[in-house]
């Protein structure tokens, strides 16, 4: 059934040499103005969710490519332009990757930019393209950050998952199940804190406890105008959270002590931004906030709850096999504390990890505006895009596609095994960028794409070998714990 229908949404140009595409005129329209992009709205938030917003255009145009609209839109978001031509193929999508071909100055979403209050007036690395003379030392000061924390990273991170995962024992012991959301997100932000910036959030009282829910906030109201909710009852999301920008002075206060926090705790790592990367106090702390909270925080919050969960509800005897993995590798290194390395040898959870990453990535939408004209390919067409136009690349859909990918809508723990399946990882983008690729100064791609992809694998690690059992409900709760002998 789902082969049928990737046919009826596969373009209508015959497959030829990539060299030789035939061209077509990118289709759909955006509407009459005001009503078309209020329409596209509506279908994507309220009527038809982002999927089958995008799946729905597809197969109507016959096109893995197409224009429409994204919110947001009217009434309230002024100077926004809506209009997108949309990339649903992994040979479109890549363009948004060629900074020859895009640029990314201000389009992390889209034409929509949240205010920089939310940043302290500061235009920080995600807002700025390569091209820009900012770019490269705060880009360079970025990896820096992440290089120096490789000597605390693991070990602070399993130590604070050694306090969530014990927190959860106590809460299933006691009440038959536990919520692991709060936990994880705690465990996040303090092993954040130290191995990025040094500082210890339990001597803050403020942060400490509640570090964690200040980020949240401070990520929610960038990022509602712009995000499927769910919830509240439509059409009241549509009414309170999509309408409108929200302001900064809602967490004007929480943002002041996470920079008092970062300005107090953080004086060694914002010294070398000074002195090695030339980059000004209020920027670089700017920057080191937006870093941990919106890359790193805000990523792992968005991921990690689905790699649990994928490993916390399987039926299939995946996590037979990972525990196996796992437990075997330790035993022959004659460890009993993992490591990055004794996790590079666990093919089966990297390749786990990988999967859900595919399916289930982090930031789904990716944006690039076109510096010039030029001709767009997807897998059999070519299609001219003009010089300004705004791209919109939706990953779930991309890494869906069933030209590169076998059985795309399954998943398939071990798809990444093997070299036919390291080929794969030429396509998968989560980090805007393939995971073939290097993050560097020149390139947009995230500064940390090999330690979320590490981080992660010590996750499922950790789990499959202090568990012989790990049960998950369709909720994101933990409703089992058996302990290993």
């Amino acid at each position: 059934m789902l082969s049928a229908i990737s046919m009826m949404m596969r373009p209508s140009c015959a497959s030829t040499a990539t060299s030789s595409l035939p061209a077509r005129p990118i289709p759909g329209s955006y509407g009459l103005p005001l009503i078309g992009p209020l329409k596209d709205r509506l279908d994507y938030f309220w009527f038809q969710g982002p999927e089958t917003f995008f799946r729905s255009r597809m197969a109507t145009h016959k096109s893995t490519v197409f224009r429409t609209n994204m919110p947001p839109t009217f009434p309230f978001f002024v100077g926004v332009d809506s209009r997108v031509v949309a990339l649903l193929d992994c040979s479109s999508f890549s363009a948004l990757f060629d900074p020859s071909l895009v640029d990314k100055r201000n389009v992390l979403v889209g034409d929509y930019m949240p205010s920089l209050d939310f940043t302290g007036n500061t235009r920080v690395v995600v807002y700025l393209d390569p091209s820009e003379p900012g770019h490269s030392p705060v880009k360079s000061f970025c990896l820096d950050l992440l290089k120096s924390s490789a000597k605390v990273w693991v070990s602070e991170f399993l130590r604070n998952l050694d306090l969530m995962l014990a927190s959860i024992e106590s809460d299933v012991a006691k009440n038959g199940s536990a919520g692991f959301v709060i936990p994880l997100q705690k465990c996040i932000f303090s092993f954040l804190c130290i191995s990025l910036i040094g500082a210890d959030p339990s001597a803050s009282p403020d942060v400490g406890e509640l570090g964690f829910a200040m980020l949240d906030k401070w990520l929610a109201l960038q990022l509602l105008p712009t995000t499927k909710v769910g919830v509240i009852p439509q059409p009241l999301e549509e009414l309170l959270l999509h309408s409108f920008p929200f302001p900064f002075f809602l967490v004007s206060g929480a943002y002041r002590k996470l920079y008092e926090f970062v300005e107090k705790g953080g004086q060694e790592v914002i010294e070398r931004a000074e002195k090695d990367y030339g980059l000004k106090k209020d920027e670089a702390i700017h920057n080191i906030l937006f870093v941990l909270g919106f890359n790193a925080f805000g990523g792992f919050s968005v991921f990690l709850p689905s790699l649990i969960t994928t490993v916390g509800r399987d039926k299939t005897g995946l996590q037979g096999k990972l525990r196996e993995e796992v437990r075997r590798v330790m035993q022959s290194r004659g460890e009993s504390v993992l490591s990055f390395e004794a996790a590079r040898e666990m093919e089966l959870v990297r390749s786990t990890v990988y999967e859900v990453l595919r399916l289930n990535p982090p930031v789904p939408l990716q944006y690039g505006r076109a510096r010039a004209g030029f001709e767009l390919k997807s897998h059999e067409c070519s299609y001219r895009v003009e010089k300004g136009e705004l791209l919109c690349g939706y990953q779930p859909l991309a890494m869906r596609d069933p030209v590169v990918f076998d059985r795309p809508e399954d998943f398939v723990p071990d798809r990444f095994l093997g070299s036919a399946g390291k080929e794969l990882l030429n396509y998968l983008f989560w980090s805007n960028g393939p995971q073939t690729g290097t993050p560097t100064p020149a390139n947009k791609q995230c500064a940390a794409k090999d330690y979320v992809v590490e981080t992660a694998c010590l996750l499922v690690a950790e789990i499959v070998n202090r568990y012989d059992e790990f049960v998950c409900d369709e909720s994101v709760n933990v409703t089992k714990l058996v302990k290993k002998e």
